[in-house]
């Protein structure tokens, strides 16, 4: 049996009379890909930033690796092994690329030259190695961003709309990109939009509406579901 990594129980979230997070039981296991989906206003950022610590939940609980998370400091998820990647990017703009990745690194304790390059690699940054960050495409800075939340060698990644912004194939190599960590062991959620890439890379499918755990499971069966493309149409409410 798979490991639960992450577990929430009756997580609900107000901000004065608006409850924007009602109850949601929630699991991500060891190894999977999971998307956390929905229309806009159904409650993915808040979700996130409860699970990061950026918010502190109203009611319920939030478990990592056994150990209650409700009350724990941001920084202190990340000490356990949580990695994040914001929907927007936050390089850097003078720093190099490489001075990037050497910094998470450090953070890491692994100050390895073979570890860098590994991860230059990795993320098809080998040519902008030695470029100020503040001059990469659009795309490639999310890249970035994602390579420095990989260098704190984390448990379970959290990935906040990652391909906003990018073109079609830009998308698609994010995708592949993101396979692989998979592939690699890496425990991924990513919170997203953009039906395209979650069809590419999701094993299992988490939609939110109206701050709900609206569906939950397989890709297929969710995509399949009446229901689900009413609320992306508008439709029900």
């Amino acid at each position: 049996m798979s490991t639960t990594l992450l577990e929430t129980r009756g997580l609900t979230k107000r901000f004065g009379g608006a409850q924007v997070i009602n109850g949601i039981d929630f699991e991500v296991s060891e190894g999977e890909l999971r998307c956390v989906i929905g229309p806009n206003g159904a409650g993915k950022s808040t979700f996130f930033k409860l699970i990061t610590g950026e918010h502190r939940p109203t009611h319920g609980s939030i478990a990592f690796l056994g150990r209650d998370l409700t009350h724990v400091q941001p920084h202190e998820r990340i000490r356990m092994g949580m990695s994040i990647k914001f929907q927007i990017p936050g390089v850097f703009p003078e720093l190099t690329v490489r001075q990037h990745l050497q910094l998470g690194l450090h953070r890491a304790k692994d100050d390895s030259v073979a570890t860098l390059d590994r991860l230059l690699e990795q993320f098809m940054l080998q040519k902008e190695e030695h470029m100020p960050a503040g001059k990469l495409s659009h795309g490639k800075k999310q890249w970035l961003e994602i390579a420095m939340a990989v260098s704190l060698k984390p448990v379970l990644l959290f990935l906040d709309e990652p391909v906003a912004g990018m073109s079609v194939e830009e998308t698609h190599a994010t995708g592949e990109l993101i396979m692989r960590l998979r592939e690699d062991g890496l425990t991924i959620m990513a919170v997203e939009h953009d039906m395209t890439f979650v069809k590419q890379v999701a094993s299992r499918v988490t939609v939110l509406h109206g701050g709900r755990l609206f569906a939950d499971g397989p890709l297929e069966e969710i995509l399949a579901r009446d229901d689900v493309a009413e609320i992306y149409l508008g439709k029900r409410k």
